[in-house]
């Protein structure tokens, strides 16, 4: 037997083993054969750590030194053990990796073990300039899987194993039916009760006196016969070699799933028992033994068994746009990431398990001179442009956009949840209507087709252009490219029906074909890259959707269940190499890939458009549909549900919001008005939630449907719970800003007056009725949900607090300088393992007992300034009491460093979010140093204020670093040379007295733009670089100064705390949604019945993930974590009064 057909039997092997779930015998066949490398495994062993069985599972295919690019594999995996040992830290099992498995790898490249052993000299790996962006282990396991999958694919040891064959289901089982059919024609007396025993010998019926010989065999193994009616083209399979039969013209053979198939054309049915059969006649089986039931067919992947169950079928959340979807693409890695593109050129970025908008962005020309003339007059003329096409680079770095209007623009994606401008691209005169991405020659290629009959091809890094493909009569619709065997083409289709196939150095196209119907189509490959398959919709509006032989230009397989009257174009999707999908009739239809018939339909709770906009996650485990209203609904199968839920409760701390310019929409954002036609330039994130509309309407219970779990949903609505993004409160809040008409003046239950002298709410146009937000006001412990952190230290002030990253411990410095740890475990009660009302956390001390203490020796408690940072790892914490400096592991305790700031005592500190070798200390003289641990330098020294600077924040997206003074000043400084930007005096209005010696501080919104400034007697709302005060607010009397104020995690609330012990929960725009009185929370603190001094907050936390827990220092060295009730789930109730 060749070795081919060995390696089909092990196949088949592999096959049945994969239907039966036999898992380990699947896993120890393919690794033993060498002939099958299970990606899967192989990806899901790195992304949980487990490296021994990494590298056990790569020596059965490959050795490190066996190629270049074998080597380039051992050595990324060996490489990340090493850095996750540093990044624990772990130095001994990080200095055994490097001696025992890197060494070996790279004995004569002595640099680049230099470089690595540097790494264990330094205390966090990210101080290296080569690994400042390295983040956590998650997302270091996903990059370096990307990584992996190039080297593997490229490495010609695993050629030919990377793919299973295509497979009818049951292939072995169906070969041993055939057999067993043709044994029991061989039978001399075959029985119509077969009863088949063993494999091991040849079937063979017993003669038994009186038998009818070749009789019809009608048994109940029938009943295992699959239903044949809805199967394609029948086969005629070959018998087994060897054999020949007398008088067998007629004979078929039988396979397990299809009917048997007469070699000649004649009538067949049960012979007559008085009646001999004619000798020069050949009695047929009409029912083939079936001893093995088989699979339904259409299995092509050995690793699932799929039904319609696996269809992302099941509304899990909704996502709120500014105007209708064109256009979605789901990020190839982050997979609970959607790129969105709209009607009026916005494209947004969002993260559907949390149902959150992290980025937007407008439309924009960004250097208008250098484009061509006809641009310039076509934007004078059409200045509306609608977005055509959005689609993610394959490793996702890259996003690209075709607009409708000339341009290509592409953004470079970052972890933080950043859009920069990478590329603006003057593609094609008029509408660009497709592009795609491709590999050309190793270099990352876009490609662009439009209304000028073109398609281009442009180099990413650089924008220039590569090649240009002209040839089609009327404009190019539509583009796919692909690559088979080394030859890479590129598949078009015009808006006349007309597809086209181009090589990239061939003149003109080498294969033309008609689309079905002269349809204007859409194209798309299935995963595995062997199908091709099109959708598309003529001008008489009939639909097609068809599979494609690319190679000969002919349709494979027409599907049916299209409509004949599209309103539009019909969108599809495939997934998982098995399913497709298409948008048609306001219903999602699909398809099993291996039957033409309908499979099944949904309408996702109704809401569709006729023809809506699909678009598949990369494993087919989430489906977003865009809806008439403006929004896009998320359906999941079980698995994209739990993927959803784990990207809701993800703990890599609070994502970041790029600013850009809203929709022309009339739309109130919580900073101030906009009218029909205007911009307004604020965060997309604030009006993004609730249309205004939908709010005071009568489908606003649908809405509140798709956010809330505990309210009642449509019948059709599926069974998997809703996920409830984290900003509901701010949902409300944003709907009663978003109406039209004006807010009415906030009047607290207190009876004190707030002013706000710099926005006016109203909006110009008709007002009806005033709508207002009435504040809630909590003085009963029913109210909410408050636990006391449990304490045995000495009572001192809480002076600084704060949240980990990941939301399980929380942090405190006194005023005596000694730092609190309070850490919650995972367990039945806290299956997350974050910080919560409902589970008593740990008062956490290292094994040896000893506390950190910042020195105060050369400074009096009352005038010590308090610093306290926290690295984004979690792992290290900077902290100082106006003396020394200290840095200090969170987990041990173990100071790492310590300095002392001169010549004058450090007033306020802030760490870089990307570079912890950047620390910001703000000065007793006034200065600003900016200074590099690591080294032990101060590299700049920055001037500017006129008193001690008491508040400090770094912004990304600005580049800039934010500075607060006791002098009342504010300032912006550069980040590339810290040069001074700006600057501005805090308003005061008359009457409000500043406290020179005031506590100024800053925080920066989620958008890395509006910044909050608090003092004692004023909160303010600035809009940075510009520092343009766009809202204030004041207390009243009975409220008393303001000892701290802080966004929450998602910057929808403000927090602030008073000195009266009041805690007041702000919307974004400073209004009040609620009061918490001190008597609701502080009843339970025991110095209330030690001693009468009075107690009340000094500091406010924010938590990381959850928008509605904060925690609160008290002056009696307390702690308290304050919830609102369960049944609410927020703060503060909104009524609007009828109409």
């Amino acid at each position: 037997m060749s070795d081919h057909l060995n390696k089909e039997i092990v196949f088949l092997m592999l096959q049945y083993c994969d239907e039966k779930n036999y898992n380990n015998a699947f896993h120890w066949l393919a690794t033993n054969s060498g002939f099958y490398f299970n990606m899967k495994y192989f990806e899901n062993a790195v992304t949980n750590g487990e490296w021994d069985e990494v590298e056990k599972y790569l020596s059965a295919f490959t050795k490190f030194d066996d190629n270049p690019h074998s080597l380039s594999i051992f050595f990324e995996i060996r490489k990340q053990r090493y850095l996750e040992a540093l990044d624990k830290p772990d130095y001994g099992k990080a200095a055994e990796i490097l001696r025992n498995d890197l060494t070996v790898l790279f004995t004569s490249h002595d640099s680049v073990l230099d470089e690595m052993t540097l790494l264990l000299r330094l205390p966090n790996l990210r101080d290296h300039s080569k690994l400042v962006n390295y983040g956590d282990t998650k997302t270091a396991r996903s990059s370096l899987l990307g990584k992996l999958r190039k080297f593997i694919e490229k490495n010609p040891l695993f050629k030919d194993k990377l793919q299973f064959p295509r497979l009818e289901n049951s292939r072995l089982l169906t070969l041993i039916n055939q057999s067993l059919n043709w044994q029991h024609y061989l039978c001399e007396n075959p029985k119509s009760d077969i009863d088949i025993k063993t494999l091991f010998v040849d079937h063979l019926c017993e003669q038994t006196y009186g038998t009818q010989a070749r009789s019809g065999v009608s048994t109940h193994l029938a009943s295992h016969a699959p239903d044949t009616a809805s199967l394609g083209k029948r086969r005629t399979p070959r018998g087994p070699r060897g054999f020949s039969a007398p008088n067998n013209a007629a004979m078929g053979y039988y396979t397990a799933d299809y009917e048997p198939v007469p070699k000649r054309a004649r009538t067949l049915g049960l012979l007559d028992k008085t009646d001999p059969a004619p000798a020069s006649t050949t009695l047929v089986m009409k029912c083939p033994i079936n001893i093995f039931p088989v699979t339904s067919p259409g299995q092509t992947h050995p690793q699932f068994s799929l039904s319609s169950y696996d269809l992302p079928n099941t509304v899990i959340g909704i996502l709120n746009h500014f105007s209708a979807v064109k256009s979605m693409d789901f990020h190839p890695v982050q997979q609970t990431l959607l790129l969105v593109g709209t009607n009026i050129g916005d494209i947004e970025v969002s993260e559907v398990g949390r149902m959150y908008n992290l980025v937007h962005r407008t439309f924009q020309v960004r250097d208008l001179a250098a484009c061509s003339t006809t641009l310039q007059a076509a934007i004078v003329k059409k200045p509306s442009v609608s977005v055509n096409r959005v689609m993610w680079s394959p490793d996702g770095t890259l996003c690209g956009v075709a607009y409708s209007l000339h341009i290509v623009h592409i953004y470079s994606y970052h972890a933080i949840d950043i859009l920069r401008d990478h590329l603006e691209i003057d593609a094609h005169v008029g509408n660009v209507s497709d592009l795609a991405f491709s590999h050309l020659d190793e270099q990352l290629c876009i490609i662009t087709c439009g209304e000028d009959k073109a398609i281009r091809v442009w180099n990413t890094a650089t924008g220039s252009k590569q090649y240009t493909f002209e040839g089609h009569a009327a404009p190019v619709y539509s583009l796919c490219p692909h690559q088979k065997h080394n030859v890479q083409y590129i598949i078009s289709n015009s808006v006349d029906g007309k597809m086209k196939a181009w090589l990239y150095h061939a003149n003109g196209p080498q294969i033309e074909f008609d689309a079905p119907g002269q349809s204007c189509a859409r194209m798309a490959y299935s995963d595995d890259g062997t199908r091709l398959f099109s959708c598309g919709t003529n001008k008489d509006g009939e639909s097609h959707i068809v599979e494609w032989d690319e190679s000969e230009g002919v349709t494979k397989r027409s599907y049916v269940g299209l409509g004949k009257r599209a309103m539009g174009v019909v969108h599809f999707d495939t997934t998982k190499n098995r399913f497709l999908a298409a948008g048609d009739e306001f219903l999602i239809k699909f398809w099993d890939t291996e039957d033409v018939n309908l499979l099944t339909t949904t309408d996702a709770s109704g809401g569709l458009p006729a023809s809506p906009c699909i678009r598949f996650s990369k494993e087919g485990v989430l489906l977003a549909v865009s809806t008439t209203e403006n929004s896009v609904k998320i359906l999941g199968n079980a698995k994209g549900y739990q993927l959803a839920l784990a990207a809701c409760n993800q703990t890599s701390g609070p994502c970041l919001v790029v600013a850009g310019n809203i929709a022309k929409s009339p739309v109130i954002g919580v900073y101030g008005n906009s009218s029909l036609g205007a911009a307004t330039n604020i965060a997309p994130v604030y009006s993004r939630s609730v249309d205004p509309s939908r709010v005071v309407a009568e489908n606003v219970r649908t809405v509140y449907n798709a956010l809330d779990p505990s309210r009642p949903v449509a019948k059709n609505v599926s069974k998997l719970p809703i996920i409830r993004p984290p900003s509901l409160s701010a949902v409300m809040n944003t709907a009663v800003l978003a109406t039209d008409a004006p807010v009415a003046a906030i009047v607290p239950p207190t009876g004190d007056s707030c002013t706000s002298p710099v926005v006016n709410h109203r909006m110009t146009g008709d007002i009806e009725k005033a709508r207002v937000l009435k504040p809630e006001e909590i003085s009963n412990q029913s109210q909410l949900r408050c636990l006391r952190l449990p304490d045995t230290l000495l009572t001192a002030q809480i002076t600084r607090l704060i949240y980990t990253y990941s939301g399980g411990a929380i942090l405190a410095l006194t005023s005596n300088g000694v730092h609190k740890l309070w850490k919650w475990h995972k367990n039945e009660l806290n299956l997350d393992g974050k910080a919560t009302v409902n589970v008593l956390p740990e008062s956490w001390q290292p094994p040896s007992g000893r506390l950190i203490t910042n020195d105060i020796s050369e400074t009096k408690p009352k005038d010590a300034a308090p610093c306290l940072a926290l690295t984004n790892n979690d792992i290290y914490v900077i902290s100082g009491s106006g003396g020394k400096i200290s840095v200090f592991t969170l987990e041990t305790n173990k100071i790492m460093q310590t300095w002392v700031p001169k010549p004058h005592a450090s007033t306020s500190l802030a760490l870089h979010p990307l570079d912890n070798n950047i620390i910001a200390l703000g000065m007793e003289d006034s200065s600003i140093q900016i200074y590099n641990p690591v080294i032990n330098v101060v590299k700049r020294k920055l001037e500017g204020h006129q008193d001690r600077v008491t508040g400090l924040a770094f912004s990304i997206v600005l580049k800039a670093l934010v500075s607060s003074g006791a002098d009342g000043q504010i300032c912006v400084w550069s980040t590339d040379g810290w040069n001074k930007q700006a600057s501005t005096f805090v308003h005061i209005s008359s009457g409000q007295a500043p406290n020179q010696r005031g506590q100024h501080r800053v925080q920066f919104h989620q958008d890395q733009t509006h910044l909050l400034v608090f003092h004692e007697n004023l909160i303010s709302i600035y809009e940075a670089p510009e520092l343009k005060c766009i809202t204030q607010w004041y207390p009243g009397k009975s409220y008393g100064p303001i000892t701290d104020a802080r966004y929450s995690c998602n910057s929808r609330s403000v927090y602030a705390a008073f000195e009266s012990g009041i805690i007041v929960v702000f919307t974004a725009a400073l209004t009040i949604k609620c009061q918490i009185n001190p008597e609701a929370y502080l009843t339970a603190s025991p110095s209330l019945q030690l001693n009468s001094s009075r107690v009340y907050p000094l500091v406010i936390a924010a938590h990381p993930n959850d928008p509605n827990q904060f925690a609160l220092g008290l002056s009696d060295g307390g702690v308290q974590v304050l919830e609102p009730p369960e049944s609410d789930g927020r703060w503060g109730v909104i009524t609007i009064p009828s109409p």
